[in-house]
This record gives structure tokens, sequence and C-alpha cells, in this order.
């Protein structure tokens, strides 16, 4: 038997069946993604602000092989079924899912949603996925970020002391 954060982590068939239920019901549904690789408040403000533009929250989280290319091999340093939990165990949070790609773009035209965040460090020009999301109907937004949280400039702290 699964755990209740377990049960939140979904395979992209059954995200999609997921995402149809709610637009049956005519709930908004909010996307965003990121690696998460070691939770902070900046990842728990934006989070949950993403939640905040809609009824819906699905979090696509990079797998760890995408991390290494992304980030080289010192990361991820937690492994993308800790991450996924995690992000999985917040309340604000409907349902995770992983992806391997460097970006998110298969995975966005694959679930339609309603709305597409990411942090504001992004021009909405240069979020993948944008012009998908905007072409079908939906919106596009930016989350303002905590200013001296990252998962890089922890790391950064942990090594200096």
């Amino acid at each position: 038997m699964s755990s209740k954060t377990e049960s939140k982590i979904v395979l992209k068939d059954t995200l999609l069946e997921q995402r149809e239920a709610w637009k049956r019901l005519n709930l908004k549904v909010v996307f965003t993604n990121g690696c998460f690789d070691i939770l902070h408040l900046g990842h728990i403000d934006y989070l949950e602000k993403s939640r905040n533009q809609g009824d819906k929250l699905i979090v696509a989280v990079n797998t760890d092989a995408s991390i290494k290319r992304l980030k080289g091999e010192n990361r991820p340093i937690n492994s993308e079924y800790a991450r996924a939990r995690v992000i999985a165990a917040l309340g604000f949070v409907d349902a995770v899912v992983l992806f391997e790609e460097d970006t998110p773009e298969s995975l966005i035209q694959f679930v339609k949603p309603d709305v597409l965040i990411k942090g504001s460090d992004y021009k909405i020009e240069n979020i993948v996925g944008a012009d998908f999301v905007i072409s079908s109907g939906g919106e596009v937004k930016t989350i303002d970020l905590v200013e001296g949280f990252s998962t890089s400039s922890v790391i950064e702290k942990i090594k200096s002391n």
C-alpha cells in the first residue's frame, strides 16, 4: 500500500486522466516545474503562490539524469524519489510527475495546463511551453522569488561551514 504522498506521484498517463477529471469539474489547473533538490523557503513560497493561481497544482520534477545534464555531475544531492516525495508531502501540491527531458515542453503540451508558472527570473517570452499554453487559451505567469534562497546558495553555505 502506498502512502498518501506516494499516491500523489503519478505517471504521465495517470496524470492525463487526473487532468481530464479536473477539467470536467471546471477546476483551473496550474503547472510548474523544477529540480527542487534541497527544499527551502524559496521553493515553499514559490509553490504556494503557484497553487494560489488556480484550483489544482501539478509539479513536474526533473529526474536525476536530467539534473546531471543541466547542473553537473555533483547534482542532484537528493534522489528523484526523495525529491518527489518531499514535494508531494506539501498540502498545496495535488500531483507530482517526473520528467526525463531537459525541459518540460512535451509534458506541458501533453497536460495542457490552464496556467503555466515560472519564477520571475524568467521573462514570459523565454518560458518553455508559454507559446503553447497561450495559444491553447491558457495563461502564463511569473512568481516573485524570495531573495537570498536558492539550492546552490544552500550548498555553498554548507561547504563553507
